[in-house]
């Protein structure tokens, strides 16, 4: 069965998105939706980087592309400055009957005990009330801190904690909006940015421990967060921009789980702009990598490497978060109407993508 498919904006995962969509057998790419009128007008290929055109055009017209009835939309539409927008344009969607994989807000990856009611309800009544479903997933929160860690507790015998770390250098990643503005690189090691406002950890990663706590049937305590930065030895640059020295060079955070008053699940990111910053933090295998520690009888170390085909583990990053999506639109298509969790989905593979 062919599922059409149109993609909602073309920056750092959209871009992905549209190869991943054309590469794909089983899907069809029905439109694009692009929010720069700069972009309004040329083809998908173009978007996408690849070297050959797709015969879609871009276009900002929502109304446009919804009156097509695709199967699914892939929204990959920044969302960590704009939640409220970005909560509205999902239920645009859903509401018209059209099902929707998402890599935003991270926090309806598994919004129960993490947010209000109020901020998850609306794209609950709109999938009810469209018939339509919703997935909120990725790499992170995602995919390495979902069923990779779910997974391997089903070979243990007991589990005491699970823990899930991100450990990456972020200077390839040219995003400047969310390591300057909403992650504080860069900036004065006496203000806090965004991210690290008291609860926000929470809220971007809360979803991660409460939906590891429902697939092993535990209910925690509490869910606690700390951080820790360190500053730039010297002046340097990064794919963003420039780091100047004293200012907020690296990173280590954690969202914790509580039981019985010791963390159970933890979720942790450990992110340098330089190599060789805070060299006694938790160092990665290969160039980057997702980590699952389970403790418990046995213990059990996993470390997923990030290596793109450009040779940066940046790049890897932002196409499993997109591919995350993508491969997942058969699976959402033929679920039951409703906001999906990694917890309703069947193992999505690769399928039909060995070549």
């Amino acid at each position: 069965m062919t599922y059409r498919v149109v993609q909602w904006s073309t920056g750092n995962v959209g871009r992905n998105a549209l190869i991943g969509i054309d590469a794909h057998p089983d899907l069809e790419l029905a439109g694009v939706w692009v929010s720069n009128p700069a972009k309004e007008g040329k083809d998908a290929g173009e978007l996408a980087g690849l070297d050959r055109p797709l015969g879609v055009t871009a276009t900002g017209d929502a109304d446009a592309l919804l009156a097509l009835r695709p199967d699914c939309v892939v929204y990959t539409s920044m969302a960590d400055v704009r939640i409220t927008e970005a909560i509205g344009d999902l239920c645009r969607i859903l509401r018209s009957g059209v099902n929707v994989v998402s890599s935003s807000p991270v926090f309806l990856q598994f919004p129960d005990g993490v947010v209000p009611p109020e901020m998850s309800g609306p794209v609950r009544e709109a999938a009810a009330e469209g018939g339509a479903s919703l997935f909120v997933n990725g790499i992170d929160p995602g995919f390495a801190n979902d069923v990779l860690p779910l997974a391997l507790t089903g070979i243990s015998e007991r589990v005491d904690e699970v823990r899930c770390l991100e450990i990456l250098n972020y200077a390839t990643y040219d995003q400047g909006t969310v390591l300057f503005d909403i992650m504080g690189f860069g900036g004065p090691l006496d203000e806090t940015p965004m991210l690290l406002q008291p609860g926000v950890l929470t809220m971007a990663w809360g979803s991660v421990v409460r939906q590891i706590a429902a697939g092993l049937g535990a209910e925690l305590d509490e869910i606690t967060e700390r951080h820790h930065r360190l500053p730039a030895p010297e002046t340097f640059h990064v794919a963003s921009g420039t780091i100047e020295k004293g200012t907020a060079a690296a990173l280590r955070f954690e969202v914790r789980g509580m039981l019985g008053g010791r963390p159970v699940i933890v979720l942790e990111h450990v992110t340098r702009l330089r190599d060789d910053l805070a060299p006694d933090w938790p160092q990665p295998t290969g160039a980057g990598c997702y980590r699952i520690e389970v403790r418990g009888e046995p213990d059990y170390t996993l470390d997923l490497q990030l290596l793109g085909g450009d040779g940066d583990h940046n790049t890897a990053g932002l196409k499993a978060t997109a591919m995350r999506l993508v491969n997942a639109v058969p699976a959402v298509v033929e679920a039951p109407p409703g906001l999906l969790t990694a917890l309703d989905l069947p193992l999505i593979p690769g399928r039909g993508l060995l070549r």
